[in-house]
């Protein structure tokens, strides 16, 4: 019984040196049972400096001892113990595997702030001096993300340390260790007194935006970004306004890219006066850009930007631009124009959404790309707000019935969806003139999702305009379509009632729907008999019981007794879902 603790471990070692990685990953991921097994001491003890020796296994493996390895600190004693795991994830933070290495900076990001201040000084920042300095790229790449977590906690001669060991890793040799200084030096920064942010980190940063590589420049965009908001106005439009009016005419695509994504949020940061003067022409460019992929960001981003400016810019400056890329010969460019255009109607208010908006509307809504005429549709109620229901249905309520009828099945199904908003704005009047057709149409779609959600839409509509209307409109339309030539349409009228039934109450279920259900029962398609078994499982709690022994149940036990297998399952599934209910009754 003694040597009961031992087991465990054995089991580990064994397993971690099989030749089968299944086996391997399989101790791994049991690091925390067998630490809870071997005790707080034997793990700091054992487990952890053999954890630290086997840094050579195979990725999948050192993936799972990083990730592990950052929720340990409780199985090793606690805050006054985190240190012991340092040794380990120091040694995974040096290995080739990116992703090994950025799970291991995440680990020991995760144990430093959990630490104590004095065991931050003594073991994490020689820790982070040891990767800075570290003669193989993987440690000095990986050095750059733990700079934040030991930084507040430095004395002031190690902060003056630290500053100057970043600024050398981002003149690195290796432009993967400058691409990682880059990327983390947003959130190096957020640590550092504001004296030295103006003078250390903004020399820094400066390097990095000039600097050779693309790679490196594209990154150090959103380190603008992150830089803005820790400086005051005066300093950002100072230092960061005139990088980010160079990266806007960047070589490099790719820099420009990033800068179309980042711009609207620099505009609050800089002010009003320097974002009219420098940030509008720069985002013009980028709308204007000659790579598509810049276009698509910036237009991607297009009601973002309008709404910092006031609307005479957004008028003057943003809407030629947004002309121009409505009718752009790339269409995921007008894609993304489509997905954004309609919040601007209310920057711009309605008399400019009227003149200036409207026929781009109409034009996106013509588009040859599914993709750009779903985006429109699905954002009109923005538009509503601003222009009203009559001036939207005369000028863009053709296009929507064109579309209703759309080749592409998914162009219909968002019509569809959209319908219930658009009756609840136009009123049962105007619904009835333009859109009843449509909706009785779409039940006998080819598609099964149109079928599904038309289906849906009648139950949604008879909600909208209550159980009167839905009694003349809907109701003997639908159930008009019971008697079709193909199976599949009468599935579909039973899946409608169904879903009406609730809707519709006792009185119209009973008089009205119940007797084309318990007809449809005679169906010679078993699909159509096990769907009708589904229906009245689903409406008899709606009916008395009287209707529910008189009618419902002499069905199902007809059915019951049907030839075809599934038919037998969900009437007999009816029955007892039924009988569960009298008796619980």
């Amino acid at each position: 019984m003694a040597d009961e603790p031992l087991y465990p471990i054995a089991v580990l070692i064994e397993e971690l040196k099989n030749d089968d990685i299944l086996l391997r990953l399989n101790s791994i991921r049991r690091l925390s049972t067998i630490a809870r097994a071997l005790g707080e001491e034997r793990t700091r003890r054992e487990l952890i400096p053999f954890l630290g020796e086997n840094n050579d296994d195979g990725d999948e493996v050192l993936l799972a001892m990083a990730e592990e390895l950052g929720v340990f600190v409780p199985y090793v004693g606690g805050v006054e113990h985190a240190s012991v795991l340092l040794p380990p994830l120091e040694n995974l933070c040096t290995v080739e595997e990116t992703c090994v290495r950025d799970k291991a900076v995440e680990s020991l990001c995760r144990v430093g702030s959990q630490m104590r201040e004095s065991d931050l000084v003594e073991y994490f920042i020689p820790l982070v001096k040891r990767l800075a300095a570290g003669e193989w790229f993987t440690a000095r790449v990986s050095a750059c993300g733990l700079f934040h977590i030991v930084y507040t906690s430095a004395p002031e001669t190690s902060k003056t340390e630290l500053r100057s060991i970043y600024s050398q890793l981002c003149q690195d040799d290796m432009p993967m260790v400058r691409r990682s200084a880059a990327s983390n030096l947003g959130k190096f920064a957020a640590t550092v007194e504001y004296a030295h942010l103006k003078a250390d980190i903004m020399s820094i940063f400066d390097d990095l935006t000039q600097d050779d590589q693309d790679s490196v420049r594209l990154l150090a965009v959103e380190g603008c970004a992150a830089l803005g908001k820790l400086l005051e106005p005066q300093d950002c439009v100072a230092h960061i306004l005139p990088v980010i009016v160079n990266f806007s005419q960047d070589k490099s695509w790719r820099v420009r890219y990033n800068v179309a994504n980042q711009l609207y949020e620099l505009c609050e940061a800089v002010g009003p006066e320097p974002t009219r003067t420098e940030l509008v022409p720069a985002y013009v460019r980028l709308l204007r850009d000659n790579e598509a992929e810049v276009r698509i960001a910036a237009a991607g981003k297009v009601t973002k930007f309008s709404r910092i400016l006031n609307p005479d810019l957004a008028i003057h400056h943003i809407l030629p631009c947004v002309k121009e890329l409505s009718s752009d010969s790339s269409q995921h460019v007008r894609s993304a124009l489509a997905s954004v255009i309609m919040g601007m109607a209310t920057v711009l208010g309605k008399e400019a959404t009227i003149e200036q908006l409207l026929p781009i509307f109409l034009s996106l809504l013509k588009d040859e790309f599914p993709d750009v005429r779903l985006n429109i549709i699905s954002k009109l109620d923005q538009v509503n707000q601003v222009i009203g229901i009559d001036l939207l249905s005369q000028s863009l309520l053709p296009a929507i019935v064109e579309l209703a009828e759309d080749r592409h099945w998914r162009v219909r199904l968002a019509i569809i969806e959209y319908i219930p908003l658009l009756a609840s704005q136009l009123g049962v009047g105007f619904f009835d003139d333009k859109l009843g057709a449509l909706c009785m149409q779409w039940l006998q779609d080819k598609v099964h999702s149109i079928r599904e959600a038309a289906a849906n839409n009648v139950k949604r509509l008879a909600e909208e305009f209550g159980p009167e209307w839905a009694m003349q409109h809907i109701i003997p339309q639908v159930l008009e379509m019971i008697n079709s030539t193909h199976y599949l349409y009468r599935m579909t009228i039973l899946r409608a009632i169904s879903l009406l039934a609730p809707v519709m109450g006792s009185e119209v279920t009973c008089s009205t729907l119940l007797p084309v259900v318990v007809a449809a029962s005679k169906d010679r398609v078993p699909n159509i008999k096990f769907n009708v078994a589904t229906v009245l499982e689903s409406i008899f709690p709606i009916v008395d019981q009287s209707v529910v022994e008189k009618t419902i149940r002499p069905c199902l036990v007809e059915l019951s007794e049907d030839a075809d297998a599934d038919v037998r399952f969900f009437s007999s599934q009816a029955l007892q879902a039924i009988d569960h209910v009298m008796m619980s009754s």
